[in-house]
């Protein structure tokens, strides 16, 4: 048999023609396989290799949790998103992702793509449900996404939105769409809200407050203001009663304490149960292993390879770029005081273990892959950079990148990529020319973040604010006393000017105490001489013995009740009181009432009704089993040492000879003054 020619000429082929055309061949067959595997790229700029990602770890389990949201979503969750996936009655597949930056229904498409199976694809990022779509199956993802969006407020959190996606996806579509249409109308077109399911630490804190404050103003009005407007009413015109008022009076002197004491109870008790919020966020809290699943996957790659790019955002590295700043780690690497350079390519979030600290997701890195260098953290999704040094022999504070560098510029800004290839390329230069130390050093401490696990716990209730609201309340309790005090002084002064005579004359005051104050004493001889001197002025007959007692009162404050009776004035506690007895006596002989002899125990219980033995009492005094107790006492005249109370009868006034009646008294201050 004749040899094959090539192309007709009869000739063998030449061996370099003959390996072109098989290299050839190759590329067209890998051209045409690449073609039919791999989609091409989406219009959006989604990458194969994160839909590819997503779709192989929905292959292995249809709900898949990211482990870059421990502190709103943790892994551990991923059971819980199961369980109500299964209400859907379809195949549901559920990714929970940080919020993409590019169209999340192309995303949810090129992953259905990469998988091949029908169902429910739903797409949760760390608020809400954030998309949702059907392949091969019927369910009413788009009403039940609005429902999810618009029923629930902005703190509900992804959990419970998805709760409430599946609950809306198992009625059905009519019930769906009906729904959806009500959620609309009720709060897209009108704009209103639905109220938060949680609070804040500053909402905390005003609850605090609010209950100290509730807990000292309420309280101390009752205790305050009780008994003030007990004191005023006895003291208005006409508001007298008798001297058996006494005992209902000390029976009721325990009315304001315990009223006290319940509403502060009830306020404590009542604010507990109403402010009983102990968290910030619907966030469960996080485990161990959710903190640090994302620190142990990024130094498990950094260990295979210097550069680690985040398989579940876009690459933004190409070949050639990656190629590049491989090559340039070399060189740093190998360079005079460089050493290795670790690049993470990893979105940071408020969610994530760090709280968003790139200088936390570093140390953290460093700790765990246990190497010391120039660690990078670059965020694909906002295109941000930071560089950390750990042990290598560079001058850490001129290590500083510009902020073209580090932030971007307009036209990184508007680059999907954020130009971030070119941007690390810069990066390498400049730890080129970083300076070297003498020492190695270390970039500082990083900052100290919040606990995920007790970070959305709220305070206790009656912390934080709640002392200054107790002081504040007290200070308010003082004003409003002040205030009503200033109150109940103009209506009884508009009152005394209306009707001067503040006592009936045919009752006495229903109680007087056993260890008055000079200024008590003081104000009711000015008031008990006022209105002895109205029924004077008002009557056409006056009685000798009224007119007697009334003359001795005046004799006692030398004929000018307003000047001796103020706080200079030069009256004694017991002249007071001999005052009162005199003023009240001649009222009640005006009355007609001849009766001579008042109660020895308090001479300001009024007329005596017995003895008990010899003693004339009242008749308060007479029915007590103990009237020792109810002796009147006085403050104590100087020089009595540490004493500061004394019975009556120790001073040496007329008041002395009370014991054989009024008449005796009125002699004994006509004496004193020198008077027959």
């Amino acid at each position: 048999m004749g040899t094959v020619t090539a192309y007709g000429t009869g000739r063998p082929p030449h061996p370099l023609r003959t390996h072109t055309a098989r290299a050839l061949l190759a590329l067209c067959a890998l051209a045409a396989l690449f073609a039919a595997t791999a989609p091409a790229r989406a219009a959006s700029g989604i990458p194969a290799s994160q839909s590819a990602y997503l779709a192989d770890r929905l292959r292995a389990d249809p709900v898949y949790v990211t482990d870059q949201l421990p502190r709103e979503i943790p892994r551990s969750t991923a059971p819980d998103f199961a369980r109500l996936a299964e209400r859907t009655g379809v195949p549901t597949y559920v990714l929970v992702l940080p919020v993409q930056l590019t169209d999340s229904r192309t995303l949810l498409a090129t992953v259905h793509d990469r998988l091949g199976r029908n169902g429910l694809y739903v797409l949760v990022d760390d608020s809400s449900v954030a998309a949702a779509t059907t392949y091969g199956v019927r369910a009413p993802a788009e009403d039940a996404a609005t429902v999810a969006t618009y029923e629930l407020p902005y703190d509900a959190g992804p959990l419970r939105s998805f709760e409430r996606f599946t609950e809306v996806i198992a009625e059905g579509g009519a019930k769906a769409a009906a729904r959806a249409e009500a959620a609309r109308e009720r709060y897209g077109h009108s704009g209103e809200q639905p109220a938060n399911l949680y609070i804040g630490p500053t909402d905390r804190r005003n609850q605090s407050f609010l209950t100290g404050f509730l807990l000292t103003v309420v309280p101390l009005l009752i205790l305050w203001l009780i008994p003030y407007v007990r004191r005023w009413r006895r003291r208005l015109p006409g508001a007298a009663g008798t001297a058996k008022d006494a005992p209902r009076a000390r029976a009721t002197r325990w009315i304001a304490p315990a009223l006290a004491l319940t509403a502060a109870a009830a306020i404590a008790v009542t604010a507990a149960l109403t402010f009983d919020q102990t968290r910030s966020s619907a966030a469960p809290p996080p485990r161990a292993s959710d903190l640090t699943a994302r620190i142990e996957r990024v130094a498990a790659g950094l260990a295979q390879d210097p550069v680690y790019q985040d398989p579940e955002s876009p690459r933004v590295l190409d070949p050639t770029r990656l190629n590049r700043l491989h090559s340039r780690i070399r060189t740093f690497e190998e360079s005079e005081g460089g050493g290795p350079v670790f690049v993470s390519l990893v979105p940071q979030t408020a969610q994530d273990e760090s709280g968003g600290d790139e200088r936390a997701f570093a140390a953290a890195v460093h700790d765990k892959l246990g190497k010391d260098g120039v660690y990078v953290v670059a965020d694909p999704e906002i295109g941000f950079i930071d560089v950390f040094n750990y042990g290598l022999w560079l001058d850490s504070y001129s290590l500083d990148l510009p902020d073209s560098v580090a932030y971007g510029d307009h036209a990184a800004d508007r680059a999907d990529d954020h130009l971030l290839g070119a941007r690390l390329d810069a990066v390498m230069t400049v730890l080129d020319k970083t300076r070297r130390t003498a020492d190695p050093a270390t970039t500082g401490d990083a900052h100290p973040v919040t606990d995920p696990v007790t970070g959305n716990d709220l305070p206790p209730l009656f912390s934080t604010d709640f002392w200054p609201g107790l002081f504040m309340g007290a200070v308010a309790a003082a004003l409003l006393l002040g205030l009503v005090s200033a109150a109940l002084g103009i209506v009884r002064r508009v009152l005394l000017r209306r009707n001067p005579a503040p006592w009936p004359t045919r009752s006495l005051p229903s109680v007087s105490p056993r260890e008055p104050s000079e200024s008590y004493l003081r104000h009711t001889a000015r008031v008990e001489l006022r209105a002895l001197a109205a029924e004077f002025a008002a009557g056409s007959e006056v009685d000798p013995r009224a007119q007697d007692r009334f003359d001795a009162a005046l004799l006692l404050v030398d004929d000018d009740p307003d000047a001796a009776l103020r706080r200079s004035g030069h009256a004694d506690p017991a002249t007071l009181v001999t005052v009162i007895v005199l003023a009240r006596a001649a009222r009640q002989a005006l009355a007609g009432d001849d009766n001579d002899l008042f109660c020895g125990v308090n001479p300001l219980h009024g007329p005596a009704v017995a003895r008990k033995p010899r003693l004339p009492v009242c008749e308060v005094c007479r029915d007590a089993p103990q009237a020792r107790k109810q002796w009147l006492t006085l403050p104590a005249p100087p020089g009595q040492g540490r004493r500061t109370r004394v019975p009556y009868e120790e001073y040496d006034s007329p008041l002395c000879a009370l014991l054989g009646g009024i008449s005796r008294v009125v002699d004994d201050v006509r004496k004193s003054a020198h008077v027959r």
